[in-house]
């Protein structure tokens, strides 16, 4: 199997140690040296760090990506469709001990007001993320097993805005607390 490029390994780097210790806290050498590669290398592939920030949201979004195929499944009903959507992200947050969060999430919190890149890279990125999550509300709202008086848009948003708080608070609890109170109040007031 051919070794992944230089740019490749400083992506993947950049994806772990940014979203494990937050934008600031990482600088390129931690990067190159996650990596294991010249610091030289870095600037043959990247104008600076905020330009790799944004190669590292856009691959982390890739993996998000693909857990919304769970939002499509024509074999399941909406509501449950939801339901298992955002219990696989949690899962996937439980098998990190709730250290690290959401990249998306962590990245809005830290950078919208320093980098307008990053901002307006996250602003794309979160209305792809509503729009598929709406994709199921609508279903649902169809089907009559959500409430119809909100519109999807707004469901949506709330849903992921509701999402990210709940990622936020695991990292603080450290258990499934959050995500149990997610549930209970959106699947008790909006379905």
């Amino acid at each position: 199997m051919p070794r992944p490029s230089v740019k490749e390994q400083l992506i993947e780097a950049a994806v772990e140690t940014l979203h494990r210790q937050g934008f600031n806290a990482t600088g390129v050498q931690s990067i190159v040296d996650a990596a294991g590669v010249p610091k030289g290398s870095f600037y043959n592939h990247f104008e600076s760090k905020e330009a790799l920030g944004v190669e590292s949201l856009d691959r982390y979004w890739q993996g998000v990506l693909r857990s919304l195929s769970i939002l499509r499944d024509p074999e399941i009903p909406p509501v449950p469709r939801l339901k298992a959507y955002f219990r696989s992200l949690d899962e996937i947050l439980r098998k990190r001990k709730y250290l690290s969060g959401c990249m998306i999430g962590n990245m809005a919190t830290e950078m919208a007001d320093q980098s307008s890149l990053i901002r307006e890279h996250l602003a794309m990125i979160l209305a792809a993320w509503t729009r598929a999550i709406e994709s199921c509300v609508k279903e649902a709202q169809a089907d009559g097993s959500m409430r119809k008086d909100i519109d999807s848009r707004s469901i949506a948003s709330f849903l992921l805005n509701a999402w990210e708080g709940t990622v936020m608070r695991g990292k603080v609890d450290k258990d499934r607390s959050a995500l149990a109170a997610f549930e209970k109040v959106v699947f008790t007031t909006l379905c």
